[in-house]
């Protein structure tokens, strides 16, 4: 007779907490909350709520994965803040604050490696994260700005776009020690957009350019030029997931404003083409910050508009044939 393992490769276990390595099919009892549970694949992308930060802000940045984020800076609406904390896939951690309190700044690289730069008044400064504390570069960027976007690691970052009293095109790249300007910046001039991706591979989307107007606009870069897409965002916005989720093939858009409106949407790329997913956020906001992949993104912060203002809300996206937990329950 076929037995279960015989089926599957393992046995059904007895565990005091859900495995963090999850199969698809695998199936085990929680000792703990007195439950059978299975593991099972998801037909489409979801957005689930998590723990809040403990500080609500907005206009914040981010950086690292879905199990093992930082949230850095923003607005308390006012002042600005430092405040820099760190998620572990389940709650936040206060940690050492920024040197210089801003916000409208981006980042870039991982939970214990970071680099943040720029914010508001447009500055310049640069400093790194080691996991506990900031360090300042007294080499700041070349061109001092707000609103701007962030990709790649600490020791090899990009930033992009933002604000100099008007839309800005502006390229650099980090080296871990200096910036050094491209002076083949992005093809649409603009602010308040969302960046991800790597120093060789980064992707532009959204903001704001010549003034008021939104754009959906869409930019590769390969190292060394910006390659507009004539596909952009389906839905045209700004102040969305800033330091976004995923690389220039699978990225994550979310958030953000189509004005006056604040929003929910999300959208997928596949390195061509934007797809609208079904599954919206659960708290709509603009002036958020990302972190993570296209399939296991973070939101957090942000503004979720009027009678509600800035928020410390927190969620986790799970794309398409991401593994979740299920409750096995009868009747």
């Amino acid at each position: 007779m076929a037995t279960y393992k015989g089926i599957q490769g393992f046995s059904i276990q007895n565990l005091s907490a859900d495995p963090s390595n999850l199969i698809e099919g695998q199936v085990w009892y929680n000792s703990t909350s007195n439950v059978w549970k299975v593991g099972e694949l998801t037909t489409a992308g979801a957005w689930a709520t998590g723990n809040n930060m403990n500080t609500a802000r907005q206009e914040l940045t981010g950086a690292g994965t879905q199990t093992a984020g930082l949230a850095i800076g923003g607005d308390l609406d006012p002042p600005s803040t430092g405040a820099t904390e760190e998620y572990d896939g389940n709650s936040w951690t206060s940690s050492t604050s920024l040197s210089t309190a801003r916000n409208y700044l981006a980042a870039a690289g991982t939970q214990t490696a970071a680099v943040a730069f720029g914010g508001t008044p447009n500055l310049t400064n640069t400093e790194e994260y080691n996991g506990a504390t900031w360090t300042n570069n007294p080499t700041g960027l070349n061109t001092g700005r707000n609103a701007l976007a962030g990709a790649g690691t600490q020791t090899a970052a990009l930033a992009f776009g933002g604000n100099t009293g008007s839309p800005s095109g502006a390229t650099e790249e980090y080296n871990g020690s200096t910036w050094t300007s491209n002076p083949t910046g992005l093809n649409t001039a603009r602010q308040r957009l969302a960046g991800c991706g790597t120093q060789t591979a980064g992707l532009a989307f959204g903001g704001i350019f010549s003034g008021p107007t939104i754009t959906g606009a869409t930019e590769e870069y390969n190292g060394s030029t910006w390659t507009s897409n004539p596909t952009g965002l389906n839905t045209a916005r700004f102040e969305l997931n800033r330091s976004g989720s995923g690389i220039q093939t699978a990225a994550l858009a979310f958030g953000g404003s189509s004005s006056p409106t604040v929003g929910a949407a999300t959208e997928e790329y596949d390195g061509s083409t934007w797809t609208s997913s079904p599954a919206s956020m659960n708290t709509a906001r603009n002036n958020l910050a990302g972190a993570g992949s296209q399939a296991a993104a973070l939101g957090f912060g942000g503004n979720a508009g009027s009678g509600v203002g800035v928020t410390a809300a927190t969620e986790e996206w799970l794309g398409a044939g991401s593994p979740t937990t299920k409750t096995i329950t009868v009747s």
